[in-house]
């Protein structure tokens, strides 16, 4: 095996209006959505404007299809009823802006300005060209990345996201410099210190064959000590972070159970959303909701990594026997722990530490990889296991060595620097803003970014991909295709979602559905030449040629 598998993520930015700390965040969140959508039209029509076939004119923003969308399906066996549900669950419809919403601070042409194009529009949802989808999530802008197959490839289209976000912010000052309105300003972070958590989840596509047990009971010990690797770091304890100290994860402490359905309320360590996004007879989509919101590139590269080392484990049934005596009070334990050490039972009595059962893992993954590679290791599936080894050698023997590697160890490191300058208590207000700014996704003042750039903070990927990764999708994915299309075609795309594009011809009440059920196919290799057609009918009729089944519509003649 390897550790390549179908992955990515999603992060909602925590965000804040400059000045005006009470402003409604579901309208600041359409306005950062809004403008990015604006931003890629505008570069759209620039593009197209001359080519053969084209008038030049793209339509703003790109809707979602929800046709796919089934977040009440649950990987045990039933579906939760709608009148059980919690309102954030239902994300299989489309989000609105409330009257009482859009009073509370007006979307108009004044407050969100831009020379080329019409404002007046309220953007919700966008796919963009490089696969990727940004949409309001809630009270949250959201950006969730196209399919990668890499650890690497993860990292490269999760830190895209953070140049879309820092794009937006940027377009959003311009406008606030022109009209006086309130600049919007967004954090790669999982909490405001005030009760409220939001997420930073992955996606990876799983054998439907595994039974879902498995995978619980395997994942339980991983998750709950994976955090000492991927943890963000925060100033506070507890939900609201009143109590005075430092932990290694952004997201422990919301978390209540095991196993459920729910997202944003009573928090499973493993969800058990059963949303494919892909065919279902096939495949399972493993949505991980317990990670924290990453911005060192080595963490996330683990993050990815480690999890698909571990899935493997799992399909082929050769996870260690880890069984946590309570997850839920591991996971706390662990991230209330800066120095490492602390231990927590498992059901056999024994009690190990976080390094301890990481080590377990890796010792099997490494034992796996290599029986099943005799050849050797291919250089992906290397990477992640020498990260692990050294990550997990660095902590037991000294955990400040990875101020270097690891955002929660950066962040600790920083803090207490400033502690031991200034004299200042786990509880005083300027740490807790310090550990904000680390997560601001502008490159000038982001403290991890000033840390990258500086060199105090190791980097995997070089700047200039990350740049281009958020204007070009994977090749090797169906996300090539669907950012593909929505660049060569936009004015076209009525629908766009992991599995299906949408789009209308010229005429009246023609259109046609073309089915992704395959998240490897439709990639650059296969579909590159099909985008020569001049016009979106002559594509769709190529895309049917090539891939009969999969085209259905009113205008296939």
């Amino acid at each position: 095996m390897s550790v390549r598998r179908v992955m990515g993520s999603e992060t909602e930015f925590g965000v804040l209006a400059v000045g005006e700390p009470h402003a409604n965040a579901t309208v600041l969140s359409t306005r950062v959505v809004t403008s990015y959508a604006l931003r890629v039209a505008r570069e759209l029509s620039r593009e197209s404007s001359g080519r053969n076939g084209s008038d030049g004119q793209t339509s703003v923003g790109t809707g979602w299809d929800y046709g796919s969308e089934a977040p009440l399906s649950d990987a045990r066996g039933y579906t939760m009823s709608r009148e059980q549900a919690h309102p954030s669950q239902l994300t299989d419809q489309a989000p609105v802006l409330t009257a009482e919403e859009i009073a509370a601070e007006a979307i108009t042409e004044s407050a969100m300005y831009t020379e080329d194009m019409d404002w007046r529009k309220v953007i919700m949802n966008t796919v963009i060209p490089n696969g990727a989808r940004v949409y309001v999530d809630h009270s949250h802008p959201e950006y969730s990345s196209p399919e990668v197959t890499t650890p690497l490839d993860a990292l490269t289209w999760d830190a895209a996201g953070d140049v879309v976000a820092a794009r937006a912010v940027a377009e959003l000052a311009r406008g606030a410099e022109k009209t006086g309105t309130p600049a919007v300003n967004l954090y790669k972070n999982n909490t405001d210190n005030k009760s409220v958590s939001y997420g930073a989840h992955e996606n990876y596509m799983v054998d439907r064959a595994v039974p879902f047990d498995r995978i619980t009971s395997a994942l339980l010990p991983f998750f709950a000590t994976r955090q000492i690797m991927c943890g963000a770091g925060r100033v506070g304890l507890g939900v609201d972070g009143s109590e005075p100290g430092f932990q290694l994860s952004q997201r422990a402490d919301f978390f209540e159970r095991t196993v459920g359905l729910e997202t944003t309320i009573h928090r499973p360590i493993v969800n058990t959303r059963d949303e494919p996004h892909a065919d279902d007879t096939k495949y399972r989509r493993l949505h991980v909701i317990i990670g924290d919101a990453n911005l060192s590139h080595t963490a996330t590269v683990l993050k990815f990594g480690t999890t698909s080392l571990v899935l493997n484990l799992i399909e082929l049934d050769r996870v260690p026997a880890l069984d946590l005596a309570d997850p839920v009070a591991a996971l706390q334990t662990v991230s209330h722990d800066p120095s490492v050490t602390a231990t927590v039972p498992l059901r056999d009595g024994r009690e190990l530490s976080a390094v301890d059962i990481q080590r377990e893992y890796y010792r099997a993954a490494l034992e796996l990889e290599r029986e099943l590679a005799p050849d050797g290791l291919d250089q992906d599936t290397r990477q992640v296991l020498d990260l692990w080894d050294e990550v997990l050698t660095d902590l037991a023997d000294d955990p400040s060595r990875l101020a270097d590697r690891l955002d929660w160890a950066a962040k600790y490191a920083l803090l207490n620097a400033y502690r031991q300058r200034d004299g200042m208590a786990w509880n005083d207000p300027r740490l807790i803003a310090i550990d904000l700014q680390y997560a601001d996704i502008r490159p000038e003042k982001g403290l991890y970014h000033r840390l990258a750039s500086a060199g105090r903070i190791r980097t995997l990927v070089d700047s200039e991909t990350i740049e281009r990764a958020a204007d070009q999708p994977p090749e090797d994915t169906r996300a090539w295709f669907r950012g593909t299309a929505v660049r060569r075609y936009p004015s076209a795309m009525v629908s766009v979602g992991w599995d299906s594009v949408n789009v209308e011809f010229p005429g009246i009440r023609r259109g046609a559905r073309i089915g992704m059920p395959e998240p490897l196919d439709l990639n650059r290799e296969t579909t590159r030449e099909w985008f020569d057609a001049p016009d979106v009918e002559q594509w769709v009729h190529r895309v049917a040629e090539q891939r009969p089944g999969t085209v259905t519509g009113t205008g296939l003649n």
